[in-house]
């Protein structure tokens, strides 16, 4: 995020996209809420479902899946049309503008209905809206990223908060919602294929030569794969090895029968878990690791704060912490890690990470700090871009609307897109194992809109066969107007109803991320 969490209750105008917030980030949730109820703000939501916010909302705007680029180029058209747009912050901290405008030209009101189904009236209201507003803050969470253009979805998102002048202020900015507890840390310390921590680039000479001589070793200067091409090398026999921390690939991957056989053909695949999940079930090798609340450390969040984990009990049984093991295993293989506690591997990612260079163990010990911190006198950093971009000048990127890999046809008539809900959790690792949550969502639903239920002869509760052009699920219908006409919505928690063995592997050409949210489907009564 480049704001922080709390600064949503003061902002005056929160569009919302591609993110169910409530449900599945529900403190981000609370501060929507709250900025709406006691403060009065306007709040945004361009969404294909009705999720609860809705009712919160001062605009529900709903998009056909996969439409986002058209959308966001339509407001900024009228943006610019209008004369709304922030003409002093765009000449002086940014480049790129023309570019922009000669690209959102034609991305009228009335073009972009046509695309998107946004009617053109509720297209010029937000665009209105969001652009006279004071403060007026995005966010945005995998609705927006899990696309072929999932890049583009979100480089149109800061353009539209550029051209507005709401990037480096506060309550305002492009704000991502990430998906766990630590998935910005991961990412902080260079859990990516082409990235050594702190985003430090492994093609770039100095960047490689500053952590060889930190860890002793000669590193590769070519980035790897990312998890789905993973999949794709061992299915053709490039990748002979697999080592899986903490992800339930065989619920959470799409195509899933695709990498059912790629697994096969490795020659060790080793998953380490803190339960035996569908994945592990399938390894070679299991590892039994620590949960959170079984190891100490740190987790960084998605507003980028570093907080203390300390542990509350022992691992059971043979279960020991994540860094335990890939040190001993280290140091067995050859190449000695002399880590004794967790503190030791806080002081080297000190050394090695720039924006983390001013974080002690002793300043978080009661309340986090949000990076950039570079040095111990540093309060940390609450919202980025104050004065200036990383880069110097924030960068606009034209970018024309590009349509999903799959749309429907008169084989496979609508679309399908996949989410989560309030009471289960990603695959279901640990939610799955908690009897409140199973009481309030035990089984695997497919929500369809009323028409097309009866359009297909399907009612609710009854068991539905969901199909695409690489496979079927079935899990009951839940039939509802939160899914709009023309798309169903399931859950991906389920390994009784795997999804992903339906969802689109098409990848989006600069980060690889699959189009879990939009394919092409099919529906039939079982």
């Amino acid at each position: 995020m480049t704001n922080s969490i709390e600064e949503i209750e003061f902002a005056d105008v929160i569009l919302a996209t591609g993110t169910n917030t409530t449900e599945n980030h529900p403190i981000a949730g609370m501060y929507v809420k709250r900025a709406v109820r006691k403060r009065g703000a306007k709040l945004i939501i361009i969404e294909p479902r009705e999720i609860p916010l809705v009712k919160y909302a001062t605009l529900f705007l709903r998009q056909k899946p996969g439409t986002d680029v058209a959308w966001i180029n339509g407001m900024m058209n009228v943006i610019i049309a209008e004369g709304l747009h922030a003409k002093e912050y765009v000449e002086k901290r940014t480049e790129g503008f023309e570019e922009v405008r000669k690209v959102v030209t034609k991305y009228t009101p009335e073009y972009v209905e046509a695309i998107t189904g946004i009617p053109a009236d509720q297209l010029k209201a937000a665009a209105r809206l969001y652009a006279t507003a004071p403060k007026a803050t995005i966010l945005y969470a995998m609705g927006i990223t899990q696309h072929r253009t999932g890049t583009d979805n979100v480089k149109s998102l800061a353009n539209l908060a550029m051209l507005c002048g709401k990037v480096g202020i506060e309550s305002g900015g492009i704000n991502p919602l990430r998906g766990q507890n630590n998935v910005q840390g991961a990412c902080d310390m260079g859990c990516l294929p082409n990235v050594f921590p702190a985003y430090q680039n492994v093609a770039v000479d100095t960047a490689r030569q500053k952590f060889e001589k930190a860890w002793g070793v000669k590193l590769p200067a070519k980035p790897g794969l990312t998890v789905v091409e993973l999949s794709q090398a061992a299915y053709e026999g490039r990748l002979k090895a697999l080592y899986c921390m903490g992800e339930n690939m065989l619920l959470s991957d799409p195509d899933l029968h695709h990498l059912e056989e790629a697994l096969k053909k490795l020659d060790l695949f080793v998953v380490q878990d803190i339960f035996l999940t569908e994945t592990a079930a399938f390894a070679h090798v299991v590892l039994p690791s620590a949960c959170f609340a079984e190891k100490g450390g740190t987790f960084t969040n998605t507003e980028r704060r570093v907080q203390r984990v300390r542990k509350a009990v022992e691992p059971p049984g043979q279960a020991r912490t994540d860094w335990e093991i890939i040190a001993d295993l280290s140091t067995r293989m050859g190449y000695p890690m002399k880590y004794g506690k967790p503190r030791d591997v806080w002081s080297e990612i000190r050394q090695v990470t720039p924006s983390y260079a001013g974080i002690t163990y002793e300043r978080i010990s009661r309340q986090g700090l949000q990076w950039p911190c570079p040095n111990t006198d540093h309060p940390g950093t609450k919202y980025l871009h104050r004065d200036r971009f990383t880069r110097g000048l924030g960068l606009f990127t034209p970018i024309e609307f590009i349509p999903p890999a799959e749309v429907p046809d008169e084989d496979y008539p609508l679309y399908l897109t996949t989410g989560r809900v309030l009471y289960q959790y990603h695959t279901g690792t640990m939610t799955r194992r908690a009897r409140g949550c199973n009481e309030r969502y035990p089984e695997s639903l497919v929500e369809i809109h009323p028409n097309d239920a009866a359009k297909y002869g399907i009612t609710d509760g009854r068991t539905v066969r969901v199909a695409s052009r690489r496979g079927a699920v079935e899990a009951k219908a839940s039939v509802t107007e939160r899914s709009p006409e023309g798309t169903v919505f399931m859950n991906f928690h389920f390994g009784e109803a795997r999804v992903n063995l339906i969802t689109n592997p098409a990848l989006d050409p600069v980060c690889k991320i699959p189009e879990y949210k939009v394919c092409a489907c099919r529906i039939e009564a079982a």
